[in-house]
């Protein structure tokens, strides 16, 4: 342990040890892997689709673009990716590749599943491997996207430095992440809907109510727009940009290597 060095991180409100948080998180997710897109549905109302095709939209793919999807297990955004080139084949022939990772095994298996439900059979990479750690070399990628992924990583800072490593000068880095809202006025009806009703929602649906409570809390620990937007700065990034969604319910930060 580097000195100086706080061992102790957050899982949700509580505080563990930091080589505690990856097994906590993978429990998490190992649990809600196979009712992924319901626990979204439950936790935005269902606008996460609406949120996510936003930043595909901000990506702007393009044909012969390498994406690397970090902590995108079931493929939701590189699928969209493909589906806005034209569809897998189209997107494939011209040059399209996609890495999808995750830490979680069981996210990942989540994902070739509905890979194959779609047809999709080749031009996608599945890593399984942590953010603060991946197994890509410097400069190999063209875009690095992580959607409501970031805030469950052990070492953010670890994770967006990984993020520049990959990404080739002039790469693109975007983040969607629940965020803080820009009217303190909802706050409370806000807080009392996810820390109280969605985790009894998710009680009743999946049978897993702490799931959703560490969700909802995990929320409350990550730093808030401008403050993230400082990580990414600190982590060698530039240009950052900050787009708020539904308020700031949830946010987008963009940023490039150059």
């Amino acid at each position: 342990m580097d000195k100086g060095r706080d061992d102790t991180t957050h899982f949700g409100f509580r505080t563990v040890a930091r080589g505690q948080k990856a097994a906590l998180v993978r429990e998490v997710f190992d649990d809600v892997a196979g009712r992924y897109d319901l626990m979204n549905d439950l936790m935005s109302g269902g606008v996460h689709r609406l949120w996510k095709a936003a930043l595909v939209e901000w990506l702007k793919p393009r044909p012969g673009m390498h994406l690397l999807d970090v902590a995108g297990g079931t493929g939701d955004i590189p699928y969209r990716v493909l589906d806005r080139l034209g569809g897998g084949q189209a997107a494939r022939k011209a040059g399209f590749r996609a890495s999808i990772c995750d830490i979680n095994h069981t996210m990942l298996e989540a994902g070739r599943d509905r890979a194959l439900d779609r047809g999709i059979v080749d031009g996608v990479d599945w890593l399984c491997a942590d953010a603060e750690a991946l197994p890509l070399d410097d400069a190999s990628v063209d875009a690095y996207t992580i959607a409501f992924g970031i805030r469950n990583v052990t070492d953010i800072a670890a994770a967006l430095a990984e993020a520049r490593r990959v990404l080739r000068p002039g790469g693109r880095f975007l983040c969607l992440e629940f965020s803080r809202l820009l009217l303190p006025g909802l706050t409370p009806i806000y807080d009392a809907y996810s820390l109280r009703v969605l985790p009894a929602l998710g009680d009743v649906v999946t049978g897993n109510r702490e799931a959703y409570l560490y969700l909802a809390e995990s929320i409350r620990r990550f730093p808030d727009q401008q403050d993230f937007a400082a990580m990414i700065t600190e982590a060698g990034l530039e240009r950052v940009r900050v787009r708020n969604l539904s308020g700031g319910i949830a946010a987008m930060h963009s940023a490039w290597r150059l």
